[in-house]
């Protein structure tokens, strides 16, 4: 009896230690993003009478501000037991996600192959790349998430994955580190945080989840490549041949 009493109470604080891990990433993932936009987007008109570029901006903005928001409302229907609701709402999470994709990417079209702008003196259609792989990723991990959503370490990991993987965009606008620094501060810590979380899950648990190691490689292993893709003539073409209006942009 004592032996199962010790084993309950372990799993108890296992259970605790989860939710707590959980509703951190609830708490700082939209601080983050509000803190990120705060001057550019939130409360833009405060800091400048400049509109923004294009309607698709706030569009964009508006799609992201609510997926986040949703995000964060799925762990707390969790965190409260409203198990009923949480399923119910998964459903919305399909009609949302496609927003994100189909509005993200007109966003990055306009921005960086139509107005041709990029940060930090990145050639745009180079930097066009990193967009659409998020979005990329941000499918292939709500796909799995959703394929998974009986199997709770898997759903909920791959469910972190889709904010880890949004977190470039915000960390950019946050940038401490000198202008030269700023692909590797936007791209290493998202990896570092992966990492992390992989390492805290894998311990809290006693083994690796597979589903979520291989999405954290994948996801690590993305950023070299993507960096070397987007400098190439391959992917310049492709822009390219999407928008020959546009052509003669390109550094090729």
């Amino acid at each position: 009896m004592a032996v199962n009493a010790d084993v309950l109470n372990i799993n108890i604080r296992r259970r605790a230690s989860e939710r707590n891990f959980y509703l951190a990433a609830a708490i700082l993932f939209p601080v983050l993003v509000f803190g990120a936009y705060f001057r550019s987007y939130y409360f833009r008109p405060l800091f400048t009478d400049k509109p923004l570029a294009s309607w698709m901006v706030h569009a964009h903005g508006l799609v992201m501000s609510v997926w986040v928001l949703y995000f964060s409302a799925q762990i707390a229907l969790i965190r409260t037991k409203n198990y009923k609701l949480h399923m119910s709402l998964g459903l919305v999470s399909i009609v949302l996600a496609a927003l994100v994709v189909v509005v993200g990417f007109l966003a990055a079209y306009d921005m960086h192959v139509v107005r041709y702008e990029a940060p930090g003196g990145i050639e745009p259609y180079s930097f066009f790349l990193l967009p659409i792989s998020d979005l990329f990723f941000f499918v292939l991990f709500l796909a799995g998430a959703i394929y998974w959503r009986k199997r709770p370490a898997e759903h909920k990991s791959l469910m972190l994955m889709t904010a880890i993987n949004f977190l470039p965009p915000a960390l950019g606008r946050l940038q401490p580190l000198p202008p030269q620094f700023g692909i590797l501060w936007s791209l290493g810590v998202p990896s570092l945080v992966a990492v992390g979380c992989l390492l805290w899950h894998a311990r809290r648990h006693g083994r690796v989840n597979r589903i979520f190691a291989a999405a954290v490689l994948v996801f690590v292993l993305s950023y070299p490549g993507r960096i070397v893709l987007a400098k190439t003539e391959l992917w310049h073409n492709a822009v390219a041949a999407i928008a020959p209006e546009t052509q003669g942009r390109s550094m090729f």
